[in-house]
């Protein structure tokens, strides 16, 4: 019985993943589709590196950051999103994946996704672009945030855009009133 379809890419030809509560199709087993994998914490790049070692494809978003010990300081590479990695393989090679020492388990809601192929796109496209980048709190629009600086440091309220500048939205709920105001994203945080 097929519950959804989910968009995919092969690399020979557009495809769907089947989730995976119906794998009695076998449709689509072959189909290579981009999965979210949870890593312990500090394997992101062993990970990465026995799974291309299988012939899996790994996608390990990294940034520099400045680590300092007793003595030095010392420029370091770290995985972007600390334990995950993001690897591109069909679904009848899973039980590989999730053998591969590291892997905790292949992320989704409910049971294992495929990660959109845009999104991955969008990492690639920042790992090879010449800006700098770090990680930042997931936000999303209608969420509850707090503002972490500034004039408004402490204030919670609902994050109510997302484009430049972030709209905050400042409620009093018993009189069923609100303020708005534009905000800095690096200055909010979710909670």
């Amino acid at each position: 019985m097929r519950v959804r379809d989910l968009p995919c890419a092969s690399k020979s030809k557009p495809t769907h993943c089947t989730d995976f509560t119906d794998l009695i199709d076998h449709s689509p087993l072959t189909s290579l589709c981009w999965y979210a994998l949870r890593t312990r914490s500090r394997h992101e790049k062993q990970v990465r590196d026995r799974l291309a070692s299988l012939g899996i494809e790994p996608l390990l978003p990294t940034v520099m950051r400045l680590s300092q010990w007793k003595d030095r300081k010392k420029k370091i590479e770290v995985p972007l999103f600390s334990c995950y990695c993001f690897a591109q393989f069909p679904w009848q090679e899973r039980l590989a994946v999730l053998q591969t020492p590291g892997v905790v388990q292949i992320v989704g809601n409910g049971g294992p996704e495929p990660v959109a192929e845009d999104e991955i796109e969008a990492l690639k496209a920042l790992m090879t672009s010449r800006l700098p980048y770090d990680a930042h709190p997931y936000l999303q629009e209608g969420m509850p945030v707090q503002v972490i600086r500034g004039p408004l440091e402490g204030v919670h309220g609902i994050l109510l855009r997302k484009d430049k500048p972030f709209r905050l939205v400042i409620s009093v709920n018993l009189i069923r009133q609100s303020a708005a105001v534009e905000i800095d994203a690096d200055d909010v945080m979710p909670i």
